[in-house]
Order: C-alpha cells, then sequence, then structure tokens
C-alpha cells in the first residue's frame, strides 16, 4: 500500500534523529579513547626525535621518566598560565592551530629529554615544528643536543606527501641524515639545515655525500617541493626558538 507524503516525511525524521542521537552517543563513548590515541600517538613521535620506539614499548611510561616539558614565548620565556590563569601544558599546545596566527603570539612548547638516571641532566630539546608540504600539511619534532647547537634526531609526518616521493620524509633513512648537523654556520649565525636538490643513492652513500657540509643534507629524488617545505619548516621554527636557545646555551 503506497504511504501518504505525510508518512513518509514523519518516519525521515524519526529515523534521522534514532540515527543522530546513536552517533552522538558513539562519538562520546569513544571520544576517551580517541583522546588517548592522540596522546599515545604524539608522545610516540617526540620520542621517536631521540630514540627507537618500538610497537611494544610503554611509550606512556618512557615518556613519563624522560620528559620534562615546559612553554615558552617568542621571547624564550616560559609561560606557566594562560589568560585566564589556568596552568598551560606543552602537551597540549595545539601547534597546527597556531601556524595561522602571528608568531610574535604563538606559544612554544618545549620538551627536555633528562638523563634516566638523573632528571636534571637534559640530553636534548626537543622543539616541534610545522610547515607546508607539496600538497598538504607537514610537522615533525626536531632534538638538539644539550648544547642546542646540533641535531641529535628528527621525527618527520605528513598529510598527504607522494608515496615513494615526499611521503619519504617518514623513513629512517631520511630522517637520519639530519643527525649531527649543525644549526649554525661557522661564524656562529643561525642558518639551519637544509636537504638539497637530488639524491646521491641513499642510506650511507647519501650521508657521505655531505658529510663535509655540516649544514646540508642530501635531498629525495623527485620530491624538491617537499624538500623545500621540510627546509621552510626548519628554518622558521629553529629561528623561532633562537632566543630560548641564546637563554639556554650552556
Amino acid at each position: 500500500m503506497q504511504q501518504s507524503n505525510k508518512y513518509i516525511i514523519i518516519f525521515t525524521l524519526i529515523m534521522t534523529i534514532i540515527v543522530g542521537g546513536l552517533l552522538a552517543l558513539a562519538n562520546q563513548l569513544l571520544k576517551p579513547a580517541q583522546i588517548k590515541s592522540i596522546e599515545l600517538d604524539t608522545k610516540r613521535q617526540i620520542l621517536s626525535a631521540v630514540m627507537e620506539v618500538g610497537k611494544k614499548d610503554d611509550v606512556l611510561g618512557i615518556y613519563e621518566k624522560r620528559i620534562r616539558s615546559i612553554v615558552v614565548d617568542i621571547n624564550g620565556e616560559e609561560i606557566t598560565t594562560d589568560e585566564k590563569g589556568q596552568p598551560i601544558e606543552a602537551e597540549k599546545i595545539d601547534v597546527a592551530k597556531y601556524f595561522k596566527v602571528d608568531y610574535k603570539k604563538r606559544l612554544f612548547p618545549v620538551f627536555k629529554y633528562v638523563n634516566e638516571s638523573n632528571p636534571d641532566k637534559v640530553e636534548a630539546y626537543i622543539l616541534p615544528v610545522y610547515g607546508s608540504g607539496l600538497w598538504d600539511r607537514i610537522w615533525g619534532f626536531v632534538a638538539l643536543d644539550e648544547e642546542l647547537k646540533k641535531i641529535k634526531g628528527v621525527s618527520f609526518g605528513h598529510k598527504g606527501e607522494t608515496p615513494g616521493l615526499g611521503a619519504r620524509i617518514t623513513e629512517k633513512d631520511i630522517q637520519q641524515r639530519y643527525v649531527g648537523k649543525d644549526i649554525y654556520n661557522s661564524a656562529g649565525q643561525f642558518v639551519s639545515v637544509e636537504m638539497q636538490k637530488g639524491e646521491n643513492g641513499g642510506g650511507e652513500a647519501s650521508i657521505q655525500a655531505y658529510a663535509d657540509k655540516p649544514n646540508q643534507v642530501d635531498g629525495m629524488s623527485g620530491a624538491t617541493l617537499t624538500g623545500r617545505g621540510v627546509n621552510d619548516m626548519l628554518r622558521k621554527y629553529l629561528d623561532y626558538y633562537q632566543k630560548y636557545i641564546k637563554k639556554n646555551r650552556k
């Protein structure tokens, strides 16, 4: 029997309300797990800049023991509370959100990687970086040594770079090239570290190709624009931290 238009409209409205309610309920039930997953992934990326983190490792436990975090402003001064007087946590600073804010008004997290047996001894300073690749956003964490001069390790991520090309920034082979590189030139001026155009074979060959160039690393074949995005990201964010670095350099 053919139903009236009124019946169809009422049935549709009821189903919409029921389905909407179920989706909202599911979202609320899954939200804690989603937050936990994001927290775990972020802390894994932070630690990955200075150490190998396996899938079975106790990431949260290691992070709790080895990381001490603070938040600073563009002048390198530590910020402990927001405008409302509420405590600020470095782990909750959304670097992506601040990306479109005037850099002079941004908040900058600093993650200190401390000695396992002596938490007063900082072994590395891990700084978040954020930028634009060829197709979409790219991000990462750069670990500087205790003297805040050389790169101790990096961890990069991306949203939509080309597989096998720009997406290689997440691979260990690419990230390993930055280890030991200096963010200052021989005159002590900040210059960052730049990925070059072209590639010299990958692996150890790529590292050796720029062994005598402390401010340069080998490039990625077919991913020049992504490389430029990484260069721009590192140069800008490491520059934002310069006042903090100068105040804390040994």
